[in-house]
């Protein structure tokens, strides 16, 4: 990834003030693949379809779990063929047309707890795609739901910081035999994960956040919560755009209930999860705060190791919360906070000292470590109802040298998303068959040729 942090700050968008406005120039993305160690196999079917084989180890770490239930990770073998790869592995088949997605072309470029992804190479157009197949979406109702919920959304959502859904497919034409579920999105150049450490300068750093904040403006805009936001759920292109993806976990603003404390992973979860409050679409500025703050340190700010310790996590680094806070919580909660001593937590200034961030001088002077500072404390306000909202966030001074305004015009989605989905109890077989419906109906509508460049 050392061409992330060579760039030339040129090749970031040159923003020029024109009465007022802020005019971008922005170079076309780029894509290119990161091959992982991959075997491939023929299939003995014929030519109507392929079979790519990735194996890769099966047991997430917490970057890669959706809360702490994921942690089950027992060998899987899609498909039914044997398991022919080593013990604790997962072996993904993949199986698409050959003809369209030659199999010299497919490349793996990840692995997690939903399901593993590759790059192909459209014969038809000549563009390069990222495919996700899901893992094992009809396991039970969490999965089919989740699996279902997020191809809805994904419809709806048209954003350049949100990745967006080129095509659906199944290989199965009846809903008895279907099984697999494949995602097209555009193909960028790496997960933001991997720029972690990198010792960014301020103008990346803002500009990454900015970015961030633009598509979570518009999700929260049209009443969606994303609920999962970290780095290995954002890509990046070789000229520092971003996108979000993975809305497996995206829900309703409208959902009105105590919502389960088994989203958003782990390190990223704001407070108001971690003690099982109510909680809105402020849990998702938590999450870029934190974001921010490994862009930054290269390290995870808050790196608990269970719900308990994550906790202490946060009450160490910004002290007890205030009682106005506390008094929102469970009066057993109440009681816990109660009796442990106070933590007046750590100063910013300490958390985030000048020796942190990089020495480079940005062409903007608001660009410093001290506005830096000042933004994270904002976003990882304790109380929710102190912390940034996604507009404000906008405002400060260390993101709004990047504001253009036709950044906030993008109409919100045509057809609303219904938020009766997220209160929904169904089984797998009605999510099965909500799934396969939709699937039929992108594959009638809809065709890779439409997204062509």
């Amino acid at each position: 990834m050392a061409w992330f942090t060579e760039l030339k700050k040129e090749t970031l968008p040159a923003r020029t003030a024109i009465n007022g406005a802020i005019v971008p120039n922005i170079a076309p993305v780029t894509t290119r693949g990161h091959p992982i160690a991959a075997t491939t196999a023929a299939n003995a079917a014929g030519t109507r379809s392929m079979t790519y084989s990735t194996i890769m180890q099966s047991a997430p770490n917490e970057e890669e779990q959706n809360g702490d239930q994921a942690s089950s990770a027992a060998p899987v073998v899609e498909d039914n063929r044997s398991n022919d790869g080593a013990a604790g592995q997962m072996l993904y088949y993949f199986d698409l047309p050959q003809d369209r997605f030659p199999l010299t072309h497919m490349r793996p470029i990840g692995i997690g707890v939903q399901g593993a992804v590759c790059s192909v190479v459209d014969a038809v157009t000549g563009r390069q795609l990222a495919v996700k197949k899901l893992s094992q979406p009809f396991q039970n109702e969490t999965f089919a739901k989740r699996a279902y919920r997020e191809i809805r959304l994904m419809r709806l959502i048209d954003h350049p910081n949100i990745i967006k859904l080129l095509y659906a497919y199944t290989p199965q034409r009846t809903l008895e035999t279907f099984r697999d579920v494949y995602i097209f999105t555009e193909l960028m150049d790496d997960s933001l994960r991997s720029v972690i450490g990198k010792q960014l300068d301020h103008d990346r750093i803002s500009f990454l956040v900015y970015q961030m904040l633009c598509g979570i403006r518009y999700l929260h805009a049209a009443g969606i919560i994303h609920r999962d936001l970290k780095p290995s759920n954002m890509v990046v292109s070789y000229n520092c755009d971003l996108k979000i993806l993975d809305f497996g976990l995206a829900r309703s603003v409208e959902t009105s209930f105590t919502m389960t404390q088994y989203v958003v992973t782990r390190h990223y979860r704001a407070p108001e999860i971690i003690l099982q409050m109510d909680y809105d679409s402020r849990v998702d500025m938590w999450s870029i705060g934190c974001i921010m703050a490994e862009l930054i340190t290269g390290e995870v700010l808050f790196p608990g190791t269970d719900h308990v310790d994550q906790w202490m996590c946060i009450v160490r680094k910004l002290g007890t919360p205030r009682p106005e806070f506390i008094a929102r919580t469970t009066p057993g909660t109440q009681r816990y906070i109660q009796n442990q001593p106070p933590v007046p937590g750590i100063p910013f200034e300490h958390l985030f000292p000048d020796s942190v961030f990089d020495r480079s001088t940005s062409n903007h002077p608001q660009l410093t470590n001290e506005y830096a500072r000042d933004f994270l404390r904002r976003m990882l306000a304790f109380d929710p109802l102190e912390r940034c909202t996604v507009d404000e966030a906008l405002r400060h001074p260390y993101i709004n040298v990047w504001y253009y305004e036709p950044d906030f015009q993008r109409s919100p989605p045509a057809a609303p998303y219904d938020h009766t989905i997220d209160a929904q109890k169904l089984t797998v077989q009605q999510w099965k068959a909500l799934l396969f419906r939709e699937i039929q109906d992108i594959q009638a509508t809809m065709t890779l040729d439409d997204h062509e460049r």
